[in-house]
């Protein structure tokens, strides 16, 4: 008997281990094919950065591998998914296509366009959550609302986490929504090969591309310089490793990047340290779905496991409240899109923002002479990626310093970060300008006082800045650099005391909500 010919759609889940609708589907049928379609839409977007297709096409070499390993396929194909998808399920003679759901508004609209003209050519369509420990629908208030405030929402969803943990400990059925990876699949999967190379021939006659081997960044018309320099590496094996080293300290031979082995042990106060390798550099690896957050809670339930002492557990609860920030942003997006566009707060949207061009290009390119900005917008140039801690200073300052629109930031970081993802930049930054969901109604941060904080021996700022390794630390962290010593390094752009007392002033002004 001929065994039923599905397709599975890669999209932001590039992994073969723990993935909720590839599993499902090779549970179904050996008959399993891979797509991945390089949509251009998402391609050359201004906003995509070189880092990101860097990281994208590395992956997909991996994966590629890891389907032929399998005994099948990876397929890759260039263009309009709604227009290429069906195409290619009718000339395989697929009877389902499945793939895990999507957040974002532009995947959620492309993904019902694509369903629908499956199912018009009567193709069965499979698609269920997977880059969530608990599904935007099963966290809501009482009266059956999504949450605003993150508070509130941590409560909803420890609960729904930890009622899916009971569910495994007890061996119950998995769900969309469980708390424990999923086993890869194992059994040799079963391809006819003469029917994927006709079907290609055909797409390739409508104008769909068959790309017989993953393009590098350069083929897609991006050049990333950064490759040594960032701290996130491409691949579902890299990522397993990081977050291994990460949560228990495994060592990796070889392994570049990432944070310091064990360092979830000491997240909390670490995490705030640009300098220090205290982060776990994950952030890309989840965001493409190289690692599942599935596979990091369990990691996180381990390391509790092995822990020693009172800070360290305290330091693991901290890692997994940021991955329960990650979903809240997540969950944001999918309730309310509008947030892709504009601020959350309506008020904002009349803030009278000044968008000094020259000011806004200081920022962009690390030379506002404020040295913690500059060595974090160097960071962010030069590596593709930027700490947390600086990532909200260098916000704060040009929201609340240079009284520059939240969303010229929003677009910089998504067109140079490697792990630059919608909803998470989009809730960091609106948090950060204080549009967002968040009870606070204003939050600025004094640069040099974070710098002293956190940056005490200017470590971070001597790495990022290195004409300015010369100059007293404490000058460093307060940017009083002589001009002397400065040998070409600008005056500070503004006085940080005086745009606060003018952005508070236009922020009083504002329209009550």
């Amino acid at each position: 008997m001929t065994s039923p010919r599905w397709l599975f759609w890669h999209r932001r889940d590039l992994r073969w281990a723990d993935n909720m609708g590839l599993a499902a589907a090779a549970a179904a049928t050996p008959a399993l094919i891979g797509v991945y379609v390089l949509d251009p839409a998402i391609l050359s977007a201004a906003d995509m950065a070189p880092a990101r297709l860097w990281f994208l096409t590395e992956s997909l070499r991996e994966l590629q591998q890891r389907w032929q390993g399998a005994g099948s396929r990876l397929l890759l194909l260039r263009g309009d998914p709604p227009e290429l998808l069906p195409r290619l399920a009718a000339a395989l003679q697929a009877e389902v296509v499945a793939w895990n759901r999507e957040v974002e508004p532009y995947g959620r609209e492309r993904d019902r366009k694509v369903a629908a003209a499956l199912q018009a050519g009567g193709c069965r369509v499979l698609a269920d959550w997977d880059q969530l420990l608990v599904a935007p629908e099963q966290v809501c208030t009482g009266s059956g609302d999504p949450y605003r405030v993150y508070g509130p929402f941590l409560r909803n969803w420890r609960g729904q986490v930890a009622k899916q943990e009971r569910v495994a400990e007890e061996g119950g059925a998995q769900s969309a929504s469980s708390v424990e990876p999923v086993p890869a699949p194992e059994a040799q999967l079963d391809v006819d090969f003469q029917l994927v190379d006709g079907a290609l021939c055909q797409l390739e006659a409508f104008g769909g591309t068959d790309l017989e081997t993953v393009p590098r960044a350069e083929d897609l018309g991006a050049r990333f310089a950064g490759a040594d320099l960032c701290p996130c590496r491409p691949g579902e094996i890299a990522a397993m490793q990081q977050l291994r080293a990460f949560t228990d300290g495994e060592q990796v031979a070889g392994q570049e990047g990432g944070a310091a082995k064990g360092a979830v042990m000491d997240y909390e106060p670490g995490r705030n340290f640009p300098a220090v390798a205290g982060t776990s550099a994950l952030s890309a690896a989840l965001s493409f779905g190289t690692l599942s957050p599935r596979q990091a809670w369990a990691a996180a339930r381990q390391a509790r496991r092995n822990a020693s002492s009172e800070n360290a557990l305290g330091s693991i609860g901290v890692w997994e409240q940021e991955l329960a920030w990650r979903e809240f942003y997540q969950h944001a997006l999918f309730h309310f899109p509008s947030l892709a566009d504009g601020p959350y707060r309506p008020q904002w949207h009349s803030f009278p923002w000044e968008d000094d061009p020259a000011r806004l290009a200081a920022w962009r390119e690390g030379l506002t002479g404020m040295p913690i900005i500059d060595a974090a917008m160097r960071q962010l140039n030069q590596s593709g990626w930027m700490h947390n801690r600086c990532r909200m200073i260098v916000a704060s300052y040009l929201v609340k310093d240079l009284i520059c629109d939240w969303r010229h930031g929003e677009r910089t970081f998504m067109a140079h970060l490697v792990d630059g993802d919608l909803a998470a930049n989009n809730g960091g930054w609106q948090w950060s300008a204080s549009s967002g969901m968040d009870p606070k109604p204003l939050r600025i941060f004094n640069p040099a006082t974070q710098a002293g904080r956190f940056d005490p021996e200017a470590c971070y700022i001597r790495t990022w800045l290195p004409e300015l390794a010369h100059v007293a630390t404490a000058d460093l962290i307060a940017g009083t650099i002589a001009p002397l010593e400065r040998r070409g390094y600008p005056e500070p752009i503004v006085n940080h005391k005086e745009q606060q007392a003018r952005f508070k002033a236009l922020y009083a002004a504002l329209p009550k909500p």
